[in-house]
């Protein structure tokens, strides 16, 4: 049976850009995590952040991660999990049992960046990003705080793949390389186990 691709990784590291190049290419669908979020709560993540908390959005998300991981859909072939690419916010694994779920069902592809890279990217773009507005520090300073609360949280991942120097074609090629080699050495339970 053929896992999930999961697609995680610190922000600005091309989740968004590569994941729906990724699941086109395996004929599969893309399933932003951060989508599904916005959708059941009716608002934006970062008034999420601002009118609830951070505590709140966490737990937007592991509800999201459990319905994403959950026996939600069955393919009609193999009866298994849906053919998917689940990209997701860039904090999902420092909870572990978000993390767990999405071992169950997948291999989680933890894309990366050096700090510097994340930083100009940022900049460039017109996302708001609540976690770097934290503790008024200058950009690539907060950047290097996060990246190494989370050091633990994304070596959980299956494999991890650097975006800093690739185009998302490049990238896109990557992430299908590295999760092809280690979904062969992985075998899923079916859906009678």
């Amino acid at each position: 049976m053929t896992p999930k691709l999961i697609l995680t990784g610190f922000m600005a590291t091309g989740k968004s850009a590569v994941g729906p190049l990724v699941a086109r290419r395996l004929g599969w669908e893309f399933v932003d995590l951060d989508t599904v979020i916005v959708a059941r709560a009716g608002k934006p993540i970062a008034q999420i952040f601002a009118d609830h908390g951070e505590a709140h959005f966490r737990g937007l998300e592991r509800e999201a991660v459990a319905h994403l991981t959950g026996d939600r859909r069955r393919c009609p072939h193999c009866h298994g999990p849906y053919p998917e690419v689940i990209s997701t916010g860039g904090g999902v694994l420092v909870d572990e049992s978000n993390c767990a779920a999405l071992k169950r069902v997948g291999v989680i592809v933890c894309l990366t960046a050096r700090p510097e890279v994340v930083a100009a990217r940022v900049e460039r773009s017109k996302a708001k990003r609540p976690k770097l507005t934290e503790g008024g520090k200058p950009t690539l300073a907060r950047i290097k705080e996060l990246m190494a609360e989370r050091v633990d949280a994304y070596a959980r991942a299956d494999v991890q793949v650097d975006s800093s120097d690739l185009t998302v074609e490049q990238l896109t090629d990557h992430v299908i390389a590295a999760f092809g080699a280690r979904a062969a050495r992985r075998i899923l339970p079916s859906a009678s186990a």
